[in-house]
């Protein structure tokens, strides 16, 4: 698979996913957050098992069989994926897709500085500036003033706090992935464990009944197998081939595409304050990942 695949790849991710927050929005109609987690990121594990399957044979074959200590790391990506999308999902609940798609945008400049304090890799300097602009970027989103902070809603504060989860999640998945040998075990492993987990939290918190699920099952069946089973996986299989640097930034416009989705399906509206931030935070983002890639290609123009 060439760069550009692999980028068409993670852009393909990005459009899906931002489309999923206005069925993740839908969808809370009939189920609370954790089941419709549960039962989406089911499906998007049956999704992807045949691949998994195929996938575990010829590396088994290989020599390449899963031990303890992978299995692990399956369910340590797991657990962070349940948690970063279990704290969005509540978060929909009380904030629009519009801020949803850029407030979770944020786990993008925490990935360098987690990096650095976990793995010592001394972040490039543009994160400093990138995390000051996505800090304004959130104070203009919420209304320019200076009580800003405060009003923040409830739902704005999950969404807010799935970016670490997020963050966490995506500083790991290609180091696992790699390890693994594979990217579709490690898809499936990790939606399983998500699905399980929601799943039983939800039969444990939440009131389900047949007709609740009816009235979601077009939404779960959209997240599940598009948004799980296609776009995550294909994040995982693009990100296999992509340089990071690359594969950050098309992955970003997934803020893009939910907000473009919130407008046409659900009338979600910016004033022109939001839109400067929404632009903020999608510059900062956008900089804190293009400009390490530049000075790589100034200092080896071959």
């Amino acid at each position: 698979m060439t760069r550009v695949q692999a980028n068409a790849l993670l852009l393909l991710a990005a459009v899906i996913w931002g489309s999923a927050f206005v069925g993740q929005v839908l969808g809370m109609a009939g189920v609370g957050p954790l089941t419709f987690t549960g039962v989406r990121f089911l499906l998007g594990a049956l999704v992807v098992l045949p691949l998994a399957w195929r996938e575990r044979r010829t590396l088994q074959a290989q020599g390449h069989a899963l031990g303890a200590a992978e299995l692990r790391w399956i369910a340590l990506l797991g657990a962070l994926l349940c948690t970063g999308v279990v704290m969005q999902q509540i978060g929909l609940m009380g904030t629009t897709v519009t801020n949803a798609g850029f407030l979770t945008a944020l786990y993008v400049p925490l990935v360098p500085l987690l990096a650095w304090v976990f793995q010592r890799q001394a972040p490039h300097w543009s994160v400093w500036p990138a995390a000051a602009g996505c800090l304004g970027g959130t104070w203009l989103l919420t209304g320019a003033s200076f009580g800003a902070a405060s009003q923040l809603g409830r739902g704005d504060l999950w969404v807010l706090a799935s970016a670490l989860p997020w963050a966490v999640h995506v500083l790991l998945v290609g180091q696992v992935a790699n390890r693994l040998r594979g990217a579709y075990g490690l898809a499936c492993g990790q939606f399983l464990v998500c699905g399980v987990a929601a799943s039983a939290a939800g039969l444990a918190l939440e009131p389900i009944t047949l007709q609740g699920l009816a009235t979601a099952a077009g939404a779960i069946a959209y997240t599940g197998v598009l948004s799980v089973g296609v776009g995550f996986t294909i994040q995982v299989v693009g990100q296999r081939h992509a340089h990071p640097a690359d594969a950050a930034i098309v992955l970003s416009s997934e803020t893009v595409f939910a907000a473009l989705f919130g407008a046409l399906f659900l009338g979600d509206r910016l004033t022109s304050a939001g839109l400067l931030g929404c632009g903020l935070i999608l510059a900062s983002i956008v900089l804190v990942q293009t400009l390490p890639l530049l000075r790589a290609r100034l200092a080896n123009p071959s």
